[in-house]
């Protein structure tokens, strides 16, 4: 409860750069959750963990997108649909190697995305 109390009031605080960092940090949580849950044999919180980075992936990163901006953004949006569907089919038949196959794409993102917190901090502290 504590847990779900602090992460409401850090998204209610949060830079919108802190929200896809928290959103991509959720992502690969869950496909990790999910990975445990195939080793354990545990289908429920597999299922649970798989949907949640589904839908992390299509209702918050991808729907986020500002596709208006160029091509980065479309080709984002094209990697986490693809990605919404490797977890599916990961989710669907207790593929590791899909949800690996989501882990190391989504890792570059999220390495990208958190070196260039220092420039976004700088240009919110300016406006």
């Amino acid at each position: 409860m504590y847990n779900r109390v602090g992460v409401e009031t850090d998204v209610l605080t949060a830079s919108p750069h802190r929200l896809v960092t928290m959103l991509l940090d959720g992502a690969f949580d869950a496909m990790t959750q999910g990975l445990g849950a195939i080793h354990a044999q545990n289908v429920e919180v597999k299922n649970r963990a798989l949907s949640r980075a589904v839908r992390i992936l299509d209702e918050g990163l991808k729907a986020a997108l500002n596709l208006e901006t160029g091509k980065l953004a479309t080709d984002l949006r094209d990697l986490y649909a693809y990605m919404c569907m490797r977890l599916t089919f990961a989710n669907l038949h207790s593929d590791v190697a899909a949800i690996e196959e989501c882990q190391r794409l989504l890792q570059p993102i999220r390495e990208a995305w958190m070196s260039i917190a220092p420039t976004a901090n700088e240009q919110r502290a300016a406006a």
